[in-house]
């Protein structure tokens, strides 16, 4: 599980907004949708990355150790500026301005 958990924490450090998604989820797909939108909005240096775990071997670990590490199991599971927002249902819910904020908002070290 180690690996998984170097993996997860260097993507969440490395990219600003971060999605663990699975490609057949529809949930997941409106999550996708709506950051492919604002992408577009981000300050230079700061990315964003979809993970599919069910096209990776270690997707399974990965989804474990963020069951753990967050408390959530289900997908997608959404990391901004290395802060846990939740799934789906969390991202839609902040959508506008409190989304809108935690877009803007300087990208931690």
């Amino acid at each position: 599980m180690s690996g998984a958990k170097q993996l997860v924490q260097q993507e969440i450090k490395d990219n600003f907004v971060m999605v663990f998604s699975k490609s057949y989820c529809p949930y997941c797909s409106a999550t996708k949708k709506l950051f492919s939108e604002l992408e577009k909005n981000l300050e230079d240096g700061k990315t964003y990355k979809v993970i599919e775990l069910d096209q990776r071997d270690d997707g399974s670990d990965i989804q474990n150790y963020i069951a753990q590490e967050y408390g959530q199991r289900t997908v997608p599971q959404v990391f901004i500026n290395q802060e846990f927002i939740g799934g789906n249902s969390d991202v839609q819910a902040i959508k506008g301005k409190v989304l809108n904020e935690k877009l803007a908002a300087p990208k931690k070290a």
